[in-house]
């Protein structure tokens, strides 16, 4: 953005939540946090630079709803920029980048920087200060508890073929989201991609034993794989329990606004 806004502000597509358009959300993930999580020091990484610094802000996504979003948003992550058309302030890569400074864990932003890294074939995409993967590395040391930033990263790195680094992040999420039937279903999306069929059927059972009931997606994706079959028959009490944990109906709009 230019100095006078500056002052101002000093592939398959998984379950979409936030009614973006074109670079919309590949994750539909409700919030969840880590049961005491040990706080991150607030130092960057060198290379990477500190989450914690910057001329405006840095603003969790998850809490600021107010003007200080809607500025940035306004300004920097409008619908074209989110969806890669083109940029607002200057070139895309700039515009996303302003946007994860101020907003390390901007979870669609998260979205539009890693398809903007692919797009473009680059760690670094022009415009941007840093790589696609310092980004999420930002990101979860701004907020650790944030499970849906911490899918997101399993999401770029089961892209990038690597499944142990994948398998910790999607464990540190489904960890913190406990009996979230959403972060559970998009975790078996995830392994599915990975070629990590059983988990993927054990997510999909379990996301359906917590209520969830659009497993169209992944439930298909399975089938078409061979790799389906249906979760064995619950007793009456284990059936109430399940009942009993599902999330409200409200959680269905997803935790991350638009």
């Amino acid at each position: 953005m230019n100095k006078t806004s500056d002052r101002l502000h000093a592939r398959v597509p998984l379950l979409a939540c936030t009614g973006t358009r074109a670079g919309r959300l590949l994750l539909c993930l409700a919030l969840g946090t880590v049961a005491g999580p040990a706080a991150l020091a607030q130092q960057g990484d060198s290379f990477c630079g500190n989450p914690f610094v910057n001329g405006f802000g840095p603003h969790d996504y998850r809490v600021e709803q107010g003007q200080n979003r809607k500025i940035v948003e306004d300004y920097h992550f409008t619908p074209r920029v989110e969806s890669l058309i083109s940029g607002v302030s200057a070139s895309l890569g700039s515009d996303i980048d302003y946007t994860l400074r101020a907003f390390p864990n901007h979870h669609r932003a998260l979205v539009s920087m890693m398809n903007l890294g692919a797009r473009t074939k680059r760690a670094v995409p022009p415009g941007a200060q840093y790589s696609v993967e310092c980004y999420f590395k930002r990101a979860v040391q701004f907020r650790p508890d944030d499970t849906i930033a911490r899918m997101i990263y399993a999401k770029f790195l089961a892209s990038s073929g690597r499944k142990p680094d994948a398998h910790r992040q999607l464990d540190f999420a489904l960890q913190g989201a406990k009996d979230n039937a959403f972060t559970n279903y998009n975790a078996g999306l995830i392994y599915f991609e990975m070629g990590e069929f059983d988990k993927a059927l054990a997510q999909a059972h379990r996301a359906q034993s917590l209520g969830f009931d659009r497993q169209g997606g992944l439930k298909q994706q399975l089938q078409t794989a061979g790799k389906w079959t249906e979760a064995p028959a619950q007793a009456p009490s284990e059936a109430a329990s399940a009942s009993a944990s599902a999330p409200p109906a409200s959680a269905a709009t997803g935790a991350s606004a638009p």
